[in-house]
């Protein structure tokens, strides 16, 4: 293409290309973008130009050739498929009439900054350097599915929309990024799609605003995150995915609001992260699905739990803040799965890992009670028993309460009225509490038992405490039995 057949705007955007210049249209630093269709020929360049540029534009000896150009109305598709440029590419606050299409193109550097697009067609691309769109705005798909960018991205703040339409708004599945992917502040209406990406270094979309209602608005299956993943102070309207997803750092979910009633809040089944943070915010619309996760650190504030979890196989070495066990037990009988054994000896070995020997028994002691729910009616019954005089061996001094109690009443009312001697003028003084020991403890004997032969009311009290002994002592030992194969 000759400069002979270009527009005056063209041919100033030609000539300052070779030098590496910078090309700005704009009248005043707050124009918007989104009236860029009404902007004249002065400010107008056709994409057939800019393409015939970065394909084979001018050079000039000790100047690197870059398109610069900022304020301009960019006509028809700028295609790029399968092309390789040397140039860096930046198109800020630009108005596209039509989206872009790169598809496995090689580029320098992408920058797309401030300006307002149809949406981007990038299956593919290779960007040597970073790709920049700070509060771009699309109005349609943004395709960057199996793209591999060499540093960082950029979506700060910007916009993504597509009405109409029922494919992921922003693709970046199977994408390869060799630095950060940054975008806090990032709008979305529909599903932004992260399915076996690949993020070197950190993840950033804290005060972003997702929304895609009684769907994913975020669907990050098998994503991998060398760094820290952030949705602090984040808005999620839509289910949050991660499943099989791994995490190096830490996945703050600070201050979040993850709201998708009657479904998942959040999917995060069998993923791996080194710290995950639920803290600071509201309680949660929707189920938390952490089964399978394997966690390092678990920073979970109890307020921020919804009506119902599961998290069967969950697997952490920590769990912060430190709480009661009052306060952590909620969590594990709002299970949707019902009983999971695995759950309360999570957070046994939690408590048990800083020191808190009384937590540790008060979830065992729980567990042990939601278990007898589970059982058919004889074992409720034995349970119930264990549970009010030994509380199952974690409450030992029930059963010394118990026994002083029943020796003291015996005690009173075989001294009021002393049983008969079985063989007159061979039996042993008779001693009440003894022989009330005799009577509760079934291996210890005093000799009195088998002395004395009590009638009428005190032969039934006789039996009451005979049957009470064996009852108490086959749970104390039950107990014991239990709290040494724990040990």
């Amino acid at each position: 293409m000759e400069i002979n057949h270009l527009t005056a705007a063209e041919a100033r955007v030609w000539r300052a290309f070779a030098r590496g210049e910078t090309v700005d249209f704009r009248e005043s630093p707050d124009e918007d973008p989104a009236d860029g269709g009404d902007w004249g020929a002065e400010r107008t360049l056709r994409a057939g130009v800019l393409r015939a540029l970065l394909l084979d534009g001018p050079r000039q000896d000790g100047e690197v050739p870059s398109l610069s150009v900022a304020g301009a109305r960019i006509t028809g598709r700028l295609d790029l498929q399968h092309a390789t440029t040397d140039h860096p590419v930046r198109l800020r606050n630009c108005h596209f009439d039509e989206a872009p299409r790169c598809y496995a193109a090689r580029l320098r550097e992408l920058n797309l900054s401030e300006s307002l697009l149809p949406g981007l067609v990038a299956h593919a691309v290779h960007v040597d350097g970073i790709l920049r769109m700070t509060r771009t705005r699309f109005t349609g798909t943004v395709r960057l599915g199996g793209a591999r960018i060499a540093g960082s991205l950029y979506l700060e703040s910007a916009q993504v929309s597509a009405p109409g339409t029922e494919v992921p708004v922003l693709q970046l599945n199977q994408a390869s990024v060799g630095a950060d992917l940054s975008a806090p502040g990032l709008r979305t209406q529909g599903q932004i799609r992260l399915n076996g990406a690949t993020v070197a270094g950190s993840l950033n979309l804290s005060d972003a605003r997702l929304g895609n209602p009684e769907d994913a608005a975020l669907d990050a299956q098998t994503l991998t995150v060398g760094g820290d993943m952030l949705l602090r102070h984040a808005e999620v309207h839509g289910w949050l995915g991660l499943r099989g997803a791994r995490i190096t750092g830490r996945l703050d979910l600070s201050y979040v609001l993850l709201s998708n009633p009657g479904g998942s809040a959040l999917q995060a089944s069998s993923t791996a992260v080194g710290e995950l943070w639920l803290r600071k915010a509201p309680p949660m619309e929707g189920t938390l699905n952490l089964r399978r996760a394997q966690l390092d650190v678990l920073f979970l504030e109890p307020d921020s739990l919804p009506q119902e979890v599961l998290i069967g196989d969950l697997t952490y070495t920590s769990l912060v803040p430190h709480e009661p066990a009052e306060r952590r037990l909620p969590m594990l009988e709002r299970q949707r799965d019902g009983y999971v054994p695995h759950a309360y000896e999570q957070l046994t070995a939690a408590y048990r890992r800083v020191g808190d020997d009384h937590a540790a028994r008060l979830v065992q002691l729980a567990k042990q009670r939601r278990h007898r729910n589970t059982l058919p009616w004889y074992g409720r019954l034995w349970g119930l028993v264990q549970d009010v005089t030994v509380g199952y061996g974690f409450r030992p001094m029930r059963a010394a309460g118990w026994l002083l109690s029943l020796l003291a009443i015996g005690s009173v009312a075989f001294a009021l009225h002393h049983p008969q001697p079985l063989k007159a003028g061979e039996a042993p003084p008779f001693h009440p509490v003894f022989y009330t020991l005799d009577l509760l403890l079934p291996v210890i004997s005093f000799g009195q038992e088998d002395a004395f032969a009590p009638s009428g009311g005190y032969q039934a009290l006789a039996y009451v405490l005979v049957l009470t002994g064996w009852i108490l002592a086959t749970t104390v030992i039950a107990g014991v039995t239990r709290t040494v194969s724990r040990q």
